[in-house]
């Protein structure tokens, strides 16, 4: 490094993901996000945010100041693709049977096992025969708890196996008594091709009569329900009263990486579902917190308001949809920069104090990295970083480092913005390339006709997101007579609510993003009145955008 700089060509704020993040812990910014989730008292539990956000870098921190009371619990740990990939699950789903009860029980079985080896340490046959004792001696004036107490007797020496072990034995219980119920329900049934199976496998269902598919719901629906476990609520009060039973024994469990590619999207989004009505029965123990963290897509998609009963406001009250604010942003760039000089042995510096000068074209150059991002952490280390990259060492970084770093910063953004989005949308940076060259901001006239060039993917055999975009494009082929929103205003409102677009409606209002307008294009009447349609700042350098007929600035 140049004596006096600030940084050599190598020279980094961090990495832009917690897990490859070597300033994660000296450099953390603590927002008011992480006061909300750490706070005791407060009972936000479910972390909505988009990759990039910080979301695993604040359950991180949680972890590093609370070392002796959090519980991680890891979904890959879970067995969770196993039971997602069962063919008996599969099976009751095709039937419409509904599994929540199992899978409530299921999240609260692993959820209280995983407290109670925390809390007293259960990792050996010794350890839970004294913690039994104990545990028994405490309650034994209460009848009912005593009983809630015969529900552990029953894993014996099982107990303290890892997570998914017990997770599968449950699942493999629950799966014989279904196959039990089945021999004797398809034998009624008269059915040969059935009856023959004395296994349930997927695709079974489709044969049956209506009559049959009836009996048969009924019938697997009591045995689901019989999984309500009395005993397992039972031993929530005993979580409540005796065992985490004052603020000393404060506890927060931690589930995160909750985005993963499962098998059957259906059944997982179900199992997440059922995740949250736990967590909710979980929140009448005091001196516990489930911190819950999901991405933003993921939580849109679990479809509350038709499967939870009239649940939906009580997990939307409970959750912290992560935002950062452009001062926030700064502090935290600032407060990282410092970090990172000093350990370079480079003066201590302020963003401010290593970009170009105001100016009066472009204005003060970090708004103008800023308006380049998603408002988010990792989109504007990711800018930083590759500025620095750019820059030779020098003392000042130049306007001209930037809009060089912006090229290969706004490509990667626009791959990142794919990846974010394709377990959902498969091919969509495919839709992203319908707008390579647009002069922005695009009338309503250019702007249709590039929605028009993506919809005839669907003609091309190898684009891989038929489904989806068939389904979003459907009134196109569908209603002839139908209105512009009609027509547009399903992929218009998607390429919205990612990010890559923003509205205008009049020649002089703002264009409209989905940070600061998140319902925006939910309303027709809002993408009716639209007049003028631009590609985020974030992404114009990577497609080639033009401004007033002039490469973008």
């Amino acid at each position: 490094m140049r004596s006096g700089g600030v940084r050599g060509s190598n020279f980094s704020i961090g990495g832009e993901q917690a897990e490859a993040d070597p300033l994660l812990m000296e450099a953390f910014y603590e927002s008011d996000d992480y006061r909300t989730v750490s706070s005791k008292e407060d009972p936000r539990c479910f972390v909505i945010a988009r990759t990039g956000s910080g979301k695993s870098a604040l359950l991180q921190r949680l972890e590093e100041e609370n070392p002796e009371h959090v519980v991680r619990v890891a979904p890959e740990d879970l067995s969770l693709s196993y039971i997602t990939n069962l063919g008996v699950m599969r099976y009751l789903d095709e039937l419409e049977v509904s599994l929540d009860p199992l899978f409530i029980a299921l999240w609260k079985h692993v959820l209280l096992v995983e407290l109670i080896r925390h809390r007293y340490k259960v990792d050996s046959y010794v350890a839970k025969m004294n913690f039994l004792s104990s545990l028994r001696d405490k309650i034994k004036r209460d009848p009912g708890k005593r009983h809630a107490l015969d529900y552990l007797e029953e894993f014996q020496d099982r107990f303290w196996v890892e997570a998914d072990e017990r997770v599968r034995e449950i699942t493999e219980k629950f799966e014989e008594k279904i196959n039990k119920e089945a021999k004797g329900t398809l034998k009624v049934s008269g059915n040969a091709a059935a009856t023959a199976t004395a296994t349930i496998g997927g695709g079974l269902a489709d044969t049956f009569s209506t009559e049959t598919r009836r009996e048969l719901t009924d019938r697997f629906q009591r045995v689901v329900n019989e999984t309500q476990m009395a005993r397992l609520n039972k031993m929530l009060k005993v979580l409540d009263e005796d065992i985490l039973d004052s603020r000393q024994n404060f506890t927060y469990v931690v589930i995160d990486d909750l985005d993963r590619d499962w098998v059957d999207e259906k059944i997982a989004n179900a199992l997440i579902r059922c995740l949250f009505r736990a967590v909710l029965d979980l929140q009448r123990v005091r001196n516990l917190k489930v911190i819950v963290a999901l991405r933003t897509n993921i939580f849109e998609n679990l479809d509350f308001g038709h499967r939870t009963g009239g649940q939906e406001e009580k997990f939307r009250s409970l959750s912290l949809h992560m935002r950062w604010g452009p001062a926030e942003l700064r502090d935290l760039v600032s407060s990282r920069l410092r970090i990172a000089s000093a350990k370079q042995g480079a003066p201590s510096n302020s963003i401010s104090d290593v970009l170009p000068r105001r100016n009066t074209t472009r204005g003060d150059a970090f708004d103008y990295m800023l308006a380049r991002t998603l408002m988010r952490p990792r989109d504007i280390i990711a800018f930083v970083n590759e500025t620095f990259a750019i820059s030779s060492g020098s003392e000042r970084i130049s306007w001209e480092d930037i809009k060089n770093a912006e090229d290969s910063y706004s490509y990667k953004r626009l791959l990142a913005l794919r990846d974010e989005w394709k377990m959902s949308y498969p091919d969509i940076d495919r839709v992203f390339a319908a707008f390579n060259g647009a002069v922005v901001p695009m009338s309503r006239e250019e702007f249709t006709r590039r929605l028009d060039d993506a919809a005839l993917l669907l003609a091309d055999p190898y684009f891989r997101g038929n489904e989806w975009l068939d389904y979003i494009t459907s009134s196109m082929w569908n209603n002839p007579g139908g209105s512009w929103a009609e027509w547009y205003g399903r992929l218009a409102s998607l390429l919205y609510n990612i990010g890559f677009i923003g509205c205008t409606t009049g020649r002089q209002s703002t264009v409209r993003y989905v940070r600061t307008f998140p319902e925006f294009a939910e309303r027709v009447s809002n993408l009716e009145a639209t007049v003028g349609f631009t590609i985020h700042p974030a992404f114009q350098a990577a497609l080639d955008v033009r401004l007033d007929g002039l490469r973008h600035s």
